[in-house]
């Protein structure tokens, strides 16, 4: 087959209009066609009174490879490529020992299932409770205010990513088709099929709650075991080398292949491993608020006239700015008909997040508004980065009142330098609530400035974007992993052999796609070195 990417037509276009484009674009006759299916489809809304819904194609004809011939200089015509998934390894009859996967976020849950389907039977470790335990969990901080420092938003079965708008894409390399192979596996734990061709395919919290049990039962019946509530306090390591772990309940647990993929909030965690010895070093990461506008406001301004069409849904947006004091302000995890969540893991501190179910139908789009930090902010030991996050997190705590109540500005007052006491025209979604006030204390001063410079310049891309009344929420400050468990070619610690640092914890990742990736990545790894050794 051959596969045509960048074929652009009208919103409202037929089938019959999307056959006739491909005969164009190929010049070839009807006859010759055999039939084509859709890769992927997007939207091109640059335009926002002429939207395109651009799409790739996979096409079959019965003079292939004259149209090949004919367009071998096309970028955008080529042979279809091969995304079929191949294992690297079998699990030998003998298996002296069962690798150990610590967490089951994305990255550790496509550990464990590569692993499973491998035949290694792995040992998955899971400090949080299984996914509806932990939602419970997690709704009693939201609706409640009763905080559990090991079952909520970033602690438990499916991770973080269990409560986000579930993206799924993302911008990484993967020239092995790695992604494709996520996408597949999620479809049959449940996904929606259009997330394989949509072009940023979404699932949303309450959908990816049954898919994580899926993965999880597809692991248990492959021969792999998980182990809920079983925290991880302790590494053992013999001339540099892993040779099993001890849990807070004082059992031990013995491996030479030990996977780490326990996410960007195991502060714990990273404190032990750097107390082992294990390399580990600071990463640039990024703080700010939340951002609260109608939907119906960007949805207007991305889409005008088509804004509310069936085949666009609700509008996203991508934004960045550029300061005059050298800081970069952008958009992040923007979450279209969404809502703000109460994301800490640590009591006596609020931290932000943003998620949406897959119907983003809610009347706010909420979005982080963060500014790029470096170590060169929080000098120090390489876990100085996690005692920066910590310092603004309690802060917002303080500021929130000390019921674990959000601060909140409207941006207009953010704006104008005072404190905001009356809500206006949006209103807050974040649970448990929102404490009005002043945010210029929130985040480092450098950070204020450069964000009370971004919002208007967003609003001259986005009309309404610095409206009076749109909300500020803070902080958020769990963007990314402040620490990177450096590793070699082999997916391995660089000075500790056996240890797989893994995920977006680790800093090799940024979201559920690319955790994902990273996980089928370190389980090849993993598995090829037990096969060897």
């Amino acid at each position: 087959m051959l596969r045509i990417t960048e074929l652009k037509l009208p919103l409202d276009h037929t089938e019959d209009m999307l056959s006739t484009a491909i005969l164009q674009r190929l010049a070839v006759k009807p006859e010759q066609l055999s039939g084509f299916t859709i890769f992927r489809q997007g939207n091109d809304a640059r335009k926002r009174d002429a939207i395109l819904l651009v799409y790739t194609l996979d096409v079959s004809l019965t003079n292939e490879a004259e149209v090949l011939v004919r367009f071998h200089d096309d970028p955008q015509i080529s042979l279809t490529p091969d995304t079929t998934y191949r294992f690297v390894a079998q699990a030998p009859e003998n298996l002296a020992e069962r690798p150990i996967v610590i967490g089951t976020g994305p990255c550790g849950l496509f550990v464990g299932l590569i692993l499973a389907q491998m035949g290694f039977r792995p040992l998955i470790l899971e400090r949080g409770k299984e996914v509806r335990e932990r939602t419970k969990d997690t709704f009693g901080l939201w609706r409640k205010r009763v905080f559990n420092p090991e079952s909520n938003v970033q602690f438990g079965e499916g991770g973080a990513g269990t409560f986000s708008d579930g993206k799924l894409y993302t911008q990484i390399k993967d020239p092995n088709h790695y992604g494709r192979k996520v996408l597949t596996e999620f479809v049959k734990a449940g996904a929606p099929p259009e997330i394989l061709r949509v072009s940023k395919p979404h699932i949303g919290t309450y959908r990816l709650v049954s898919m994580v049990e899926h993965i999880r039962a597809s692991i248990e019946t492959l021969g792999g075991e998980i182990r809920f509530q079983s925290r991880v306090d302790d590494l053992e390591i013999v001339d540099n080398e892993v040779r099993g772990v001890t849990l807070a309940s004082g059992e031990t647990l013995a491996s030479r292949h030990i996977v780490f993929a326990v996410g960007h909030s195991a502060r714990d965690t990273f404190k032990m491993l750097y107390g082992r010895g294990v390399y580990i070093e600071a990463k640039p990461f990024s703080v700010g608020f939340r951002i609260e506008h109608p939907q119906s406001l960007i949805d207007a301004c991305r889409y005008g006239k088509h804004a509310g069409h069936p085949l666009l849904g609700a509008a996203d947006y991508k934004l960045v700015h550029h300061c005059q004091n050298g800081r970069s302000v952008y958009s992040f995890c923007m979450c279209p008909g969404g809502t703000v969540v109460a994301a800490t893991s640590e009591a006596g501190h609020v931290v932000t997040n943003g998620m949406s179910q897959y119907s983003r139908n809610e009347r706010n789009a909420n979005s982080g508004i963060v500014v790029g930090v470096t170590p060169d902010d929080y000098p120090g030991h390489p876990l100085a980065g996690i005692d920066f996050q910590r310092q603004l997190e309690a802060q917002a705590f303080v500021l929130g009142g000390g019921t674990y109540d959000a601060p909140g500005q409207l941006v207009g007052d953010f704006l104008a330098h005072r404190p905001s006491t009356r809500f206006g025209s949006v209103l807050p979604s974040y649970t448990p609530g929102v404490h009005l006030g002043d945010l210029s204390t929130a985040l480092p001063e450098y950070a204020v400035t450069a964000i009370r410079e971004a919002l208007p310049a967003f609003g001259k891309k986005i009309k309404g974007f610095a409206m009076d009344d749109a909300l500020l929420t803070g902080v958020e400050t769990r963007t990314s992993s402040p620490i990177r468990i450096k590793r070699n070619g082999q997916y391995q610690s660089i000075n500790t052999k056996g240890l797989y640092p893994a995920g977006e914890g680790a800093g090799y990742a940024g979201g559920i796609l690319s955790a994902a990736v990273d996980g089928i990545k370190v389980a090849e790894a993993v598995a090829l070195a037990m096969v060897g050794s």
